[in-house]
């Protein structure tokens, strides 16, 4: 389990993110028109997993606006902003913000993709959220990057995630 803090407040993870070098877990996540996605479903492209609690707040609006900004200067690579929000709420967070070049996943319907991750919050304010955590997977799905921020309310470091990718 990784320890991390909200607003300066100890919590922990169900587990620990994947390691540098692994496959990364398949997962079956839902999309703002209700479908499920899986990580096949994305090829061969290389992927950036920005993972937060809710689109609702400052930071994690703040990350799904930072990567789609980079999104359109990365070749082969999709960004995908998974939360437990329902897809909805994603949905109307796209559309009001001009959202449209990363893609948002929804794990509101069982949790296992923060299980299986190793990134479900276990108790405190946001237990049930997901951490937040940046993972960068290239063609083959193995991890190349991964950040857990210690802090939930900080930015990830975005340079370093995009400098993976060069």
């Amino acid at each position: 389990m990784a320890s991390i803090t909200l607003g300066g407040t100890p919590t922990e993870t169900i587990g620990s993110i994947p390691k540098i070098g692994s496959k990364a877990p398949d997962f079956n996540l839902t999309t703002t028109e209700l479908s499920s996605k899986s990580l096949s479903d994305y090829g061969r492209q290389r992927k950036i997993l920005n993972i937060f609690p809710s689109v609702g707040t400052g930071v994690c609006a703040a990350s799904a606006r930072k990567f789609n900004e980079e999104a359109s200067k990365l070749t082969n690579t999709k960004i995908l902003c998974i939360s437990r929000d329902l897809p909805f709420a994603q949905k109307s967070f796209c559309a009001a913000e001009g959202i449209e070049n990363v893609e948002m996943l929804s794990d509101f319907k069982d949790g296992s993709f923060g299980k299986n991750y190793g990134l479900e919050i276990t108790n405190g304010a946001f237990q049930g959220l997901l951490s937040r955590v940046v993972i960068v997977l290239d063609e083959n799905n193995k991890l190349i990057y991964s950040e857990q921020v210690p802090e939930i309310s900080n930015e990830p470091d975005y340079a370093s995630a995009i400098k993976a990718l060069q």
